[in-house]
């Protein structure tokens, strides 16, 4: 049977219907249940519908391929080779533990979920962190928007502010748009707000122009804007239009304005955060999200250990730890946590062996990411690797079932087709929900 609107269910480019798993059930109940085509369409569209349990997300991620040994999955029975440099810290989830240097984190991790068998194929940087921004593995033929653009693409702006924006800046071409618009992008900071005198960029008026005179030089732009896409009609100029239209809602809006107003929050909480690189992209991430921003992606440290993993976790991981169990900690005081899908994610992990300079190589078939909040089991463990965290054990959790949770619990429909070029695309290709992570 092939469905009426073909281009629906098409993600071929010889235009041959090829279901998977589940339109292949659901063509099996259509058939035992003698629906008409179009009574099984609407059923359809019924059936894949979900409610947003996540209001907002945001998206920590630790550049380079973060060690579950050394952070979310110590082993703490393995060899010296195997176990590594660091001791461990009992959680508040039974028979858990963390990392050392995840004394903080260890305090809060029952309103977390630890996911500890991420598993893909790809142990290259570019390639792995490709996966974990798109959902998708890299492909020559198509170039994938990155989750955050999805989510602007689907769901849109809330007061005045951008859908998606990336602290302090696109950290890499996979967190852009892919195949769609350029309205669709993230707005970047182009700074660091734990820098001192932190300003955004593009968001206050230019000196000596005074609202009054703003809003007539953006009328004077609108006259000539509409004489020359009269002339030249593109998906280019559309998205143009439609980045400056919410350049301009921003530099109009207060309230848009002082979402990036760090100054705004009391100086203990700044504190509680820490002063530095983790703890004030947090704390703004928090702000944004708080004042209507659906997707807020931010990056801290460099985790590529090749070399001496022992210092590189002890100058870098007790600033996350302090920054990461203050922000859950916040999200829930405010009542956030539950509308607020927070991500801990890297590209891959490392090698179950210590090398010989005291690092750990690239290894994507096993490591740890972390979620919290937004419809998310809190206190849980999700699946486990073997003794020597060498393979996992139980309950992996692929790539495309991972970004087909996460726009579950935003409400997206994930095996909705979106348009590259003339060629229909599903958001998520092959993803399941993890059921078993969920609330």
């Amino acid at each position: 049977m092939i469905p009426e609107n073909e281009s629906a269910f098409c993600n071929s480019p010889d235009h041959i219907w090829r279901p998977n798993r589940r339109e292949f059930l659901f063509v099996g109940l259509v058939g035992s249940l003698g629906l008409t085509l179009g009574q099984a369409m609407r059923l359809r569209a019924q059936s894949t519908g979900s409610k947003a349990q996540a209001q907002s997300v945001i998206n920590i991620f630790l550049p380079g391929g973060i060690a579950a040994q050394e952070s979310f999955d110590p082993k703490l029975l393995a060899p010296i080779e195997y176990r590594g440099p660091l001791g461990t810290v009992k959680s508040k989830i039974d028979g858990i533990y963390f990392s050392e240097e995840l004394k903080r984190t260890a305090e809060i991790a029952d309103k977390i979920c630890v996911v500890r068998a991420m598993t893909h194929g790809e142990a290259d940087h570019d390639r792995g962190t490709h996966n974990m921004f798109t959902g998708w593995r890299p492909s020559p033929a198509v170039q994938y928007p990155s989750i955050g653009s999805i989510v602007s693409h689907e769901l849109g702006p809330r007061n005045d502010l951008p859908p998606y924006v990336c602290v302090p800046s696109q950290p890499n071409t996979f967190a852009g748009t892919g195949y769609l618009g350029s309205s669709y992008g993230p707005f970047s900071l182009g700074a660091d707000p734990a820098n001192g005198g932190f300003k955004v960029r593009d968001l206050n008026l230019p000196s000596g122009v005074d609202e009054k005179r703003f809003d007539e030089r953006r009328h004077m732009r609108d006259v000539v804007d509409a004489h020359f896409s009269a002339l030249e009609k593109c998906d280019a100029l559309a998205g143009m239009d439609s980045f400056y239209e919410r350049a301009y809602a921003m530099m109009s809006s207060d309230k848009a304005r002082e979402a990036f107003d760090l100054k705004k929050e009391p100086d203990k909480l700044r504190d509680e955060y820490g002063r530095n690189a983790a703890g004030q992209r947090m704390l703004l991430a928090r702000r944004l999200v708080e004042a209507g921003v659906r997707f807020v992606s931010l990056t801290y440290g460099g985790w590529d250990h090749h070399d001496n993993i022992r210092n590189g976790f002890t100058s870098q991981m007790p600033s996350f730890d302090q920054a990461f169990a203050a922000l859950i900690r916040d999200l829930a005081g405010r009542g956030m946590l539950e509308s607020t899908l927070v991500l801990v994610t890297t590209e891959f992990g490392r090698t179950p062996k210590i090398n010989g300079t005291g690092g750990r190589d690239h290894y994507p078939k096993v490591f740890s990411i972390v979620l919290a909040g937004g419809g998310i089991k809190q206190g849980y463990v999700h699946g486990s690797t073997d003794p020597t965290g060498t393979e996992p054990d139980n309950d992996p959790l692929t790539v495309p079932d991972y970004a087909a949770t996460i726009y579950q619990l935003l409400g997206i429909d994930f095996e909705k087709n979106l348009m590259a070029g003339t060629r229909p695309v599903k958001i998520v290709k092959d993803g399941e929900v993890a059921k078993g992570i969920l609330a």
